[in-house]
């Protein structure tokens, strides 16, 4: 082959573009798979929680309740500042630990909530996270401008969540639930668009791991909100 022929750069070119993007998809694959396994995790441990009285009555009717629930906002935090020293392995082990403690906390929907509306409302926050997150993949325009309107309605939902807490207020309940949807939906999108930049074939096969398990953290977390955040919507009581 010439290299002096013009085509000759054009078809290294191309082929190497053609290996970045099966890499690519490769890794995006690999993010998906993580995250809908740490969800089939978190549904198994909450219905058997949530359907037996012997486990769910010692959490639920006890002070250790308040540990179930803030232990996963622990593990997002311990996630977010050791990711970069831990090993891949560590990353994946400490993100199957963390669904299934998420799986714990949830496992009071089932006490709430009939098993057709969760069901119903799990197919809709499907649907939404994989539209949301296809546009997030395939867009070509730029979402990071976004990022910071995000953070800020992220943060307002957590402030306004944590007042509601000791207001009990229904009205308010509503707007964070509305407001909180569009929020992590807009995440979603963001997540996915950062995922796929962050991904490079240079990087060693430990790194693109770790991006990987820390990329399904993020998608995780953006689904298990927007589905919990519906159910006060399409959730129907016990």
């Amino acid at each position: 082959m010439n290299p002096n022929n013009p085509r000759y750069g054009y078809g290294s070119a191309a082929g190497s573009q053609a290996i970045f993007d099966e890499g690519l998809r490769q890794h995006m694959l690999r993010v998906y798979n993580y995250m809908g396994l740490g969800l089939v995790i978190t549904g198994i441990v909450a219905f058997i929680v949530g359907s037996t009285p012997a486990l769910y009555v010692p959490i639920f009717q006890s002070p250790l309740k308040w540990v179930v629930m803030l232990a996963p906002l622990a593990f997002v935090f311990f996630f977010t500042f050791r990711i970069q020293t831990m090993s891949a392995s560590a990353a994946q082990t400490t993100f199957w630990a963390f669904c299934a403690v998420m799986g714990l906390s949830l496992a009071s929907v089932f006490l709430v909530f009939t098993g057709t509306s969760i069901a119903r409302t799990f197919f809709i926050a499907a649907t939404m996270f994989g539209a949301t997150s296809l546009y997030g993949y395939a867009t070509k325009r730029d979402l990071s401008r976004f990022g910071s309107f995000l953070i800020m309605g992220l943060i307002g939902v957590i402030i306004a969540s944590i007042v509601n807490i000791f207001l009990g207020s229904s009205a308010l309940q509503f707007a964070i639930s509305v407001i909180g949807i569009l929020v992590f939906v807009g995440l979603t999108a963001w997540d996915t668009q950062n995922i796929k930049e962050q991904y490079s074939e240079n990087h060693d096969q430990e790194s693109n791991q770790k991006l990987a398990v820390f990329g399904a953290l993020s998608l995780y977390l953006n689904f298990v909100n927007i589905f919990q955040l519906l159910l006060n919507f399409t959730g129907e009581r016990e």
